[in-house]
């Protein structure tokens, strides 16, 4: 097989590349979840509890006050960061691996990027803008409000998931 021209190669390293640095971010925050698990349990813990939304809120009943229930949900967005980040850096290697490999195969190698980056939108996207900012009304607490940064994340992933399963043009 001929090598991929010099264009086609710049733009499948760049989709390994930044599918490499989804991976380290989703890596670095479950790390870190795992790590300093004591700062981030309390964020999960306050915003399941609603006990910093507005006074006058209505919706107080969706409130969630176990912390056995707090522990197995801050477990699964940890588990869902680490499984993202896993995803995406085996993701990347194979990426990586067939860098000079035919369109076919080169864009087989995105299955496990494709998921990883998807968990990660679902964690960002559902689990904090859905579950946590609208389900607990997160976007109401001055203390433990997470939609701007979790709408970052959700915005940087699903951009390189966008990136990524374009397809490269072979002439």
């Amino acid at each position: 097989m001929p090598t991929p021209p010099a264009h086609l190669l710049a733009i499948r390293a760049s989709k390994s590349v930044l599918v490499l640095f989804a991976a380290l971010f989703c890596l670095l925050v479950g790390y870190n979840n795992i790590v300093d698990y004591g700062s981030n349990y309390l964020f999960v813990q306050h915003v399941m509890s609603m006990d910093t939304t507005f006074p006058s809120n209505h919706l107080k009943e969706r409130a969630i006050a176990s912390p056995f229930v707090h522990q197995v949900v801050y477990g699964l967005i940890i588990a869902g960061e680490l499984a993202a980040g896993v995803l995406n850096l085996v993701g990347a290697l194979n990426l990586l691996r067939h860098i000079r490999s035919e369109q076919c195969t080169f864009a087989g190698a995105k299955v496990l990027p494709v998921a990883g980056l998807t968990i990660g939108i679902s964690i960002w996207f559902f689990g904090f803008m859905t579950v946590a900012a609208e389900w607990f009304l997160m976007w109401q607490s001055q203390q433990w409000n997470a939609v701007e940064p979790a709408f970052r994340f959700v915005m940087c992933l699903a951009v390189v998931l966008i990136y990524l399963v374009q397809p490269e043009a072979e002439g």
